[in-house]
């Protein structure tokens, strides 16, 4: 009688997933590798044409004219969260070079056809849902601070944050409650992503594997956080522009740090 092998016959368990201790130069190894297949294959047009069109209609039509100034610094920060789940073509990009194969961006979203697709697609819906809360507890911090304040431009804004102590509050909560949230996205998907595409298995081993390598290498982790926070800070000053290049060089980087703490 013959037997159909199915995704369960062959995926991988969490007891299966082999985890390395990790250092800081894996971390600039990784940076310099993501920065090579960024080189490679050239997507700053790709990117610049995704996030700078996206964000110029939201931050200047949305936020300025219907006076929600103090969601465009969570706006920008929240890229954090969601930065894996659109980094998952940048992961299949990496991965086909690694093994020798044409790496176009054809073959980018191939894991649409793959057992991986439904996993990465709740992980993401993961990742949105915490993107979202992030904007909430953004705008409930704001509010309880500010109460019916108005700004009346960009610059009474940026004064009234930046002089005043309701202004500190919002500074320090806002912070410890981003870090929370940063934490937390970093837990559960610093590896889950490149693992569902690079193996059979599931979104809770993934997530399970993610926050074990975060736990046995907390404090790499940590430094590798705080990078990304820093990389896409720098990006989005540049009005949103140097994003087109910070994007895919720490996605193609993910995936070489991936490499390095997943045993293959």
């Amino acid at each position: 009688m013959n037997h159909e092998t199915t995704f369960r016959d062959v995926q991988v368990t969490a007891s299966e997933i082999e985890i390395r201790r990790v250092g800081i130069n894996d971390l600039t190894q990784s940076l310099r590798q993501g920065y090579e297949d960024f080189v490679a294959m050239p997507s700053f047009g790709v990117f610049l044409t995704l996030t700078y069109p996206l964000f110029a209609l939201l931050l200047t039509l949305f936020l300025v004219d219907a006076n929600l100034l103090y969601l465009a610094f969570p706006m920008v920060a929240g890229l954090t969260l969601l930065g894996p789940a659109i980094s998952v073509s940048l992961f299949e990009m990496s991965r086909r070079r690694e093994q020798g194969l044409e790496p176009g961006w054809r073959f980018a979203f191939s894991f649409v056809h793959s057992s991986a697709f439904a996993p990465i697609l709740g992980l993401s819906i993961v990742m949105m849902l915490l993107y979202v809360a992030w904007l909430y507890m953004a705008q409930f911090i704001y509010l309880g601070l500010f109460a019916g304040y108005s700004p009346e431009s960009i610059s009474a804004f940026i004064t009234e944050i930046l002089t005043t102590k309701r202004g500190a509050a919002l500074i320090l909560y806002g912070n410890a409650v981003g870090f929370f949230f940063a934490f937390a996205a970093l837990g559960i998907s610093v590896v889950a992503f490149p693992l569902l595409l690079d193996k059979p298995t599931t979104m809770v081993t993934a997530v399970s594997t993610s926050i074990k390598v975060v736990s046995s290498n907390t404090l790499v982790m940590a430094i590798w956080g705080v990078t990304v926070v820093v990389l896409l800070t720098a990006g989005a000053f540049v009005f949103l522009i140097g994003l087109a290049a910070v994007l895919p060089i720490l996605g193609h980087a993910t995936w070489h740090l991936y490499r390095k703490i997943v045993e293959p």
